[in-house]
């Protein structure tokens, strides 16, 4: 199949609409409750994927690829392992080079991802553009004596930096990783209990939930409405970390996205830079398996919110 029939295949499965605010932001509203007229409509997987991907390429050319590919949403990465594209953005194009940019390529913005330099840095850019999702980590591992002190500890800690989000209109999401406060299902249930902020939120990394030999979608399920961004992203070595590249049937991971009504984009990750066109490669793979499983979902199975 050529490249151009799978994206307009891609196009026409997920139900996008170029119509529905081209190079905006695709902002989710976590805080907005389901009306009763869509509560009957069927979940729309829509999927971004990460700059980071194509650090080795300037932003405008990442973004021509993740396009081409028919990523309709893009999450841009500072400067974490070296790559360029956020603080590229934020010194040469501006909120308004960058709105121009993703108009050019009919991108949304989904999220930036900020472990490397912090939310505070980037805040009024996402705000400027529109506002968006805010990932970075959380903290060093609690004893489990310990988790429910040190979790409250660390979502008070949150606190100005959720009024910032306030400001900018926009959603900080906390990953989940090996080693972290924020780790094992434990930790989530203890931050969905004590988080009572529609500004924050999870980034849900399957693949540290995999490493620590819990259940992945257990853990969409106790994230529930607070699960802000979710990473395709199975634990295996290289390029299988992407889905439909390495071995994790990853259905169970969709109709759990499903069940819990998830309203941001799914996005296929890995770690690891191998050259563009392999990229691209493997990336329409995941495209194309994440697409299947979106098909095999009974259209009686779950109804949820769509939002474009």
């Amino acid at each position: 199949m050529s490249e151009e029939l799978d994206r307009r295949n891609f196009l026409k499965v997920v139900g996008l609409s170029t119509a529905a605010g081209i190079g905006s932001t695709a902002l989710p509203v976590w805080a907005r409750s389901v009306s009763g007229k869509d509560k009957n409509k069927r979940w729309r997987m829509r999927l971004s994927t990460s700059s980071i991907h194509y650090m080795q390429l300037p932003i405008e050319k990442a973004c021509e690829r993740i396009a081409k590919l028919g990523f309709k949403g893009i999450d841009i990465w500072s400067a974490h392992n070296g790559c360029p594209h956020l603080d590229d953005v934020a010194e040469r194009l501006g909120a308004e080079g960058l709105k121009e940019m993703l108009a050019k390529y009919k991108l949304k913005l989904f999220a930036f991802s900020v472990y490397k330099g912090g939310y505070e840095r980037y805040a009024e850019l996402l705000g400027n553009v529109g506002g968006g999702v805010a990932v970075r980590g959380s903290t060093g591992a609690a004893k489990p004596e310990e988790l429910t002190a040190r979790m409250k500890a660390f979502i008070e800690s949150l606190k100005p930096l959720v009024e910032l989000a306030e400001e900018n209109n926009s959603y900080l999401a906390i990953e989940n990783h090996g080693g972290a406060l924020l780790c094992k299902l434990d930790s989530f249930k203890a931050f969905v209990d004590i988080n009572k902020s529609k500004r924050l939120g999870i980034a849900l990394a399957p693949y540290h939930v995999q490493a620590q030999k819990e259940s992945a979608p257990e853990a969409i399920r106790i994230c529930g409405r607070q699960l802000f961004f979710f990473y395709a992203w199975q634990h295996q070595p290289g390029n299988n970390q992407l889905p439909g590249v390495g071995s994790t049937d990853m259905m169970p991971w969709v109709e759990a996205l499903a069940r819990i009504k998830y309203r941001g984009y799914v996005n296929p990750f890995m770690h690891g830079h191998p050259e563009a066109d392999v990229m691209s490669e493997n990336l329409a793979k995941s495209r194309d398996y994440l697409l299947s499983c979106y098909r095999k979902l009974s259209p009686k199975a779950e109804t949820i919110t769509s939002i474009e």
